[in-house]
């Protein structure tokens, strides 16, 4: 007969064998990345590459152990992924993407650690393609619907409340932006080759009423060829991204011209392909660049600070194929959407530790 180890020797064996497995890399195996910083030493750190979220799985808090089983079984973790996201926004720790696939927007409640879905009930609420997106700050929520030219609004309890527009008042509706408020409405009019439709129309928010245009077709000053993008700055400045001009436009809150910065080429603070536009809370200006693989910062001036990221083929932190969206929150963390690897990157400012504020990684909970 054979003998049995004893109970003890087994669990030290176990112990030593997994022990082993985590020290002891396979032929293919990498070493675990290093902490990503932007930017790089020996310059004074911005932010740091903190998470990246592919599904529900990467948001929804995950199980006491879960760790521990899936180093010993090899699972991966479960959840409802992406399919092809396009815009981000953010409220009070809720993650919203469009997902022009889906037909839906999908919204991560981090601090809740739960997720649901808006506009795929069908109905006068239901999207057919959304793709810009923004919340006021009463957590009301503006999706720009590209195959119905309009803009719907739903409340915080994701109950459909109005649509914004239509057939009649747009060419290719391409984003929107509500100021905080809540009063006002910006959608951007992409237009196309042969539209004339290069604009930004304003709306009230809860009327619909159109107040005014801003912008026309053209290479001069206060004009688009091609605009993608508003986002709202430190003074009501306006800041619009002017695509096939390969800057971005800068105007009062009454829509009276600034200044615009930006041109294109290949060095650092020009364009190749910018798409959307954020604003932190020093008024400091976020730009992705779909061609460079990369955003740029720059403060409310147009003056060039910081770039974070690179185009590649091969996914991985900070590496993006087909980047389109770009948010940042309350706490200062920047959220970038790629489509191609449909994820959404995480960056948490320097100044801000990993278990701060709104978007810190959820709680293991007991099974």
């Amino acid at each position: 007969m054979r003998r049995h180890a004893p109970a003890p020797l087994l669990a030290a064996a176990l112990a030593l064998l997994l022990q082993a497995c985590a020290q002891v890399p396979g032929p293919n195996a990498t070493a675990a990345p290093k902490e990503l910083v932007f930017p790089p030493p020996p310059d004074e750190p911005r932010f740091y590459y903190e998470r990246t979220i592919r599904s529900s799985a990467d948001i929804l808090p995950a199980e006491a152990g879960s760790e521990l089983r899936k180093l010993v079984t090899g699972e991966q973790a479960s959840g409802e992924a992406l399919s092809k996201p396009y815009a981000v926004a953010v409220y009070r720790g809720r993650i919203f993407v469009s997902d022009t696939v889906s037909r839906f927007v999908r919204v991560f409640d981090v601090p809740q650690g739960k997720q649901f879905k808006v506009g795929e009930e069908e109905g006068s609420g239901q999207l057919i393609k959304p793709i810009g997106l923004d919340v006021d700050a009463a957590g009301n929520l503006y999706v720009a619907d590209i195959g119905a030219k309009a803009i719907n609004v739903y409340g915080p309890d994701r109950r459909f409340l109005r649509r914004i527009g239509g057939e009649k008042w747009f060419s290719r509706l391409s984003s929107v932006t509500v100021d905080p408020e809540g009063r006002r409405v910006y959608a951007v009019d992409l237009g196309g080759v042969s539209s004339e439709q290069h604009r930004v129309r304003v709306f009230d928010a809860v009327s619909g009423e159109h107040l005014q245009d801003i912008g026309r077709r053209g290479s001069g000053p206060g004009e688009f060829n091609l605009p993608r993008d508003l986002a709202i700055g430190k003074d009501g400045r306006l800041y619009v991204v002017d695509g096939g001009n390969f800057r971005v436009v800068m105007f009062d809150r009454e829509g009276r011209y600034l200044q615009s910065f930006g041109s294109v080429g290949k060095q650092y603070g020009q364009f190749a392909r910018p798409k959307e536009v954020a604003v932190d809370r020093e008024g400091n200006v976020y730009v992705v660049d779909t061609a460079f693989g990369n955003f740029q910062i720059f403060n409310p001036d147009g003056e060039l600070l910081l770039f974070v990221g690179d185009r590649s083929e091969r996914d991985g932190p900070a590496k993006y194929m087909l980047p389109s969206g770009i948010a940042v929150d309350e706490d200062g963390r920047v959220l970038v959407v790629d489509q191609w690897f449909r994820k959404i990157d995480v960056y948490r400012p320097a100044g801000l530790s990993e278990k701060s504020g709104l978007l810190a990684r959820p709680a293991t909970v007991a099974k």
